[in-house]
């Protein structure tokens, strides 16, 4: 159907669906903070195991984002996502008959792990990538934001109900609101605006969006494995990766996982804590939203160094913070609120401007891995350094230190198509991309 015919393009139902499957996951991602101490509680398990199956379910979420990039392309976003959420609603239903450490580690570390990581970032990418040319860094960041949404939708109703009720019906909550939404992506989830006769938003007929189609790789561990040896050989994929590892330990690893344990640990009540994390989300939703809308108009390298600079700070600031009480927090979470998320659509642009459109979703896909494997690290280290010590400052002041070097590091990311030394391998039918591709809103 020509696009004219169309009040409103269908490019908005395909991020309104996104953003509810991105939600829904959100509410996995972001249960862990307030089962921990249950967990401890129930079973005598302590912070580190715990910690431990969280890091193995964080890493995996990252490694699985490019193998996932390139899943889509090959059997399409649609069954991807399906896929995903029939994964993840039965390992988090599984985990309410679990006895043991290892089950822990199986069930909430690798099945969930391994399928939420196929509906990250990169979906919100992907999705962005094929279906709009203009707007896509607000897009992006409304998507990304959905993050902080679902956690200020599911933290204190999640809280609330391990109070009264305990951690399993929290649990059975999660897998029932993934069930719902299967049918609706079922129903309205498309793969590409040519599915229905369109255009992406803002294209024209010659749109680079007819490009996808012939970028599919043989397999998916070939398109993401080809894609990994081509970061390789780019130093805007080591800059970028090595601050999304920052990005990860400074975010979903530290604050997402260990916060509300750290307040705890001070005295403050769980849904207390649960809601200081839900009002981070509430600015992170307007922070990210923001950030989406300014990378299509500032150098996205200085807006990564501003969001570095002040997420270290808000860090170093943390542990004065939980000794000050309420309104130190408040403030806590009012600042770092603001950039939790912000760094994903400056992120996603400079990917996309190294690597080309049509190998930005997968790039992007090894860039996340990288943020993953940072959440993992500091997921764990910092529950082994509250075992120690018996408190969370020296994690939260590491994290800010490495923030703060962070944002002097991306001020050295180069501008525009980065050069590989050597052609990437490809399937005999699946021409090299046109590196020259870029991500400017309307090109």
């Amino acid at each position: 159907m020509p696009t004219h015919t169309r009040r409103l393009h269908y490019a908005w139902i395909i991020a309104g669906v996104t953003f509810f499957v991105l939600l829904a996951t959100a509410g996995v991602r972001s249960a862990p903070s307030v089962l921990i101490v249950p967990l401890e509680d129930e079973f005598g398990w302590s912070r580190a195991t715990i910690s431990a199956a969280v890091s193995i379910n964080l890493l995996l979420y990252g490694l699985i984002g490019p193998f996932a990039a390139a899943l889509m392309e090959r059997i399409g976003v649609k069954k991807t996502v399906l896929i995903s959420l029939a994964v993840i609603a039965s390992g988090v239903a599984l985990t309410t008959f679990m006895s043991a450490p290892w089950q822990l580690m199986l069930l909430w570390g690798v099945v969930v792990g391994g399928g939420t990581g196929m509906t990250a970032l990169v979906l919100a990418a992907t999705i962005v990538n094929r279906w709009f040319v203009s707007q896509r860094g607000l897009v992006l960041g409304v998507l990304t934001a959905s993050t902080a949404t679902g956690q200020l939708v599911f933290l204190p109703v999640m809280a609330y109900i391990v109070k009264q009720y305990g951690w399993r019906p929290a649990a059975l909550l999660i897998a029932a609101v993934l069930a719902i939404v299967f049918p609706l992506v079922a129903l309205f989830l498309r793969d590409r605006p040519s599915d229905l006769g369109l255009q992406p938003l803002g294209g024209d007929p010659e749109s680079a969006e007819t490009s996808f189609a012939s970028t599919a790789p043989a397999t998916p561990p070939i398109g993401a494995l080809s894609a990994l040896r081509e970061g390789f050989r780019s130093h805007n994929f080591w800059l970028l990766a090595g601050s999304f590892y920052v990005c990860g330990a400074s975010t979903n690893g530290l604050v997402g996982t260990h916060l509300i344990p750290a307040c705890l640990d001070v005295g403050m009540p769980e849904v207390r804590a649960a809601g200081l994390l839900a009002m981070m989300g509430i600015f992170d939703l307007a922070g990210t939203t923001a950030s989406g809308w300014m990378s299509d108009r500032f150098d996205n390298r200085v807006l990564l160094s501003w969001y570095y600079g002040l997420r270290g700070l808000s860090l170093i600031f943390l542990p004065f913070a939980l000794t000050e009480g309420s309104w130190g927090l408040t403030l806590f979470a009012v600042f770092y609120g603001l950039d939790w998320i912000a760094t994903v659509p400056p992120t996603v642009r400079l990917a996309a401007d190294s690597f080309g459109r049509a190998r930005a979703s997968i790039m992007f896909g090894w860039i996340v891995a990288a943020h993953q494997i940072g959440a993992a690290t500091a997921a764990f280290g910092a529950g082994a350094i509250r075992s120690w010590s018996g408190n969370y400052e020296r994690a939260f002041l590491i994290s800010g230190a490495l923030c703060l070097m962070t944002a002097a590091m991306v001020l050295q990311i180069r501008r525009g198509p980065q050069p590989t030394d050597a052609p990437i391998d490809t399937d005999e039918n699946d021409p090299v991309p046109d590196m020259n591709l870029s991500l400017e809103s309307g090109q």
